[in-house]
């Protein structure tokens, strides 16, 4: 695909990048996974760079909380309770451009992921649960295609380039999920809108460089892990060494991709709720009440169960970690409340 020299020509002048470059970015398929806060700047940032294939995945629709992080999103959209890459895509569209776009309103999981990602370049984290993230790194370490992890709350967050081969995967740095409600979200600990720009910025950035210089430039890739908080406005780079004993990258078991939708949540007929189950370690009750209290219209424990009421759903969670949602049958739905109240 030739260059559109004028609509980048200040993009081309940065001679990191140029005219080959250009023509790689506009040459390359990306796999977008949710169309959130993070995934509304790396969409933005990818489509406005002239990448050539952008591919939106997301399972949510737009809610009105959604619209001070998120800003692919109109107020109407969450109105309407449009879905996310719906939304998503009418706004990147106005951009213009040479970027042709693909969405998927469904979830990501070992049932979807070989189709979805088949003959991306790269991989993009905008997520918000470790379930999927884990999931995308065993893919991505399995098929040997880079990936960015970016994780965002409160005021801060991650960023972590994962090139398979070169440097330590997800796994190298954290074997297995924290026991579920261990670890703050968006939705306990909120979350301002500078903090998702600065880590989408990041991983829009390392993005752009790797697809620009190719499989070439691998080797001489730096792949830390990067921690930056805008309200004290600091940056830690921190060298994570590859785990030669990694079960991932080095025992190569994908446990992660062994774990379709269906085994993980089922409809309970006749009584409008869905069964889920997590896929950390078992929680802690008393912890994850505490952090509930201030979401919930009511929160009660009993013995090994915690009830609470959240929205327009009761949740039902027992002490391995299922947790019973009543008021709705959508499996995906449930799931999606269950990761973020709960979490993966």
């Amino acid at each position: 695909m030739q260059v559109q020299s004028k609509r980048f020509d200040r993009q081309v002048r940065f001679s990191a990048l140029g005219t080959g470059g250009q023509e790689r970015l506009q040459n390359s398929r990306v796999l977008l996974v949710g169309c959130g806060a993070l995934g509304g700047i790396l969409a933005q940032s990818l489509t406005r760079a002239g990448v050539g294939e952008l591919l939106l995945v997301d399972r949510d629709i737009v809610e009105e909380s959604n619209l001070p992080r998120q800003v692919l999103f109109e107020d109407r959209h969450a109105q309407e309770g449009a879905l996310k890459v719906v939304a998503g895509l009418e706004t990147l569209q106005r951009i213009g451009g040479p970027t042709r776009f693909e969405t998927h309103a469904q979830h990501l999981d070992a049932d979807t992921i070989d189709d979805l990602a088949e003959g991306c370049d790269l991989i993009l984290d905008g997520t918000d649960n470790l379930g999927t993230r884990y999931l995308v790194n065993d893919w991505c370490v399995q098929n040997n295609v880079p990936w960015i992890y970016g994780g965002v709350v409160g005021s801060g967050g991650l960023v972590m380039p994962i090139l398979p081969g070169v440097g330590p995967c997800l796994r190298c740095l954290f074997d297995s999920p924290p026991p579920t409600g261990t670890l703050e979200t968006c939705d306990t600990a909120g979350v301002i809108l500078p903090a998702v720009g600065a880590i989408a910025s990041m991983q829009a950035g390392l993005a752009l460089r790797l697809l620009a210089q190719g499989p070439a430039g691998h080797a001489d890739f730096p792949t830390a892990l990067l921690e930056l908080d805008v309200w004290s406005a600091s940056l830690r780079r921190l060298a994570i060494g590859r785990q030669e004993d990694c079960a991932c990258c080095g025992a190569r078991d994908f446990k992660w991709l062994d774990e379709p939708q269906g085994r993980r949540a089922t409809i309970l007929c006749g009584r409008n709720a869905v069964q889920v189950r997590g896929l950390a370690t078992a929680p802690d009750l008393d912890l994850l009440q505490t952090r509930l209290d201030p979401l919930a219209s009511s929160t009660r424990r009993a013995g090994p169960i915690l009830r609470c009421e959240i929205e327009t759903y009761v949740f039902t969670i027992f002490a391995d970690g299922r947790a019973l949602i009543e008021g709705l049958d959508d499996v995906e739905r449930a799931i999606a409340l269950y990761d973020r109240y709960v979490g993966s």
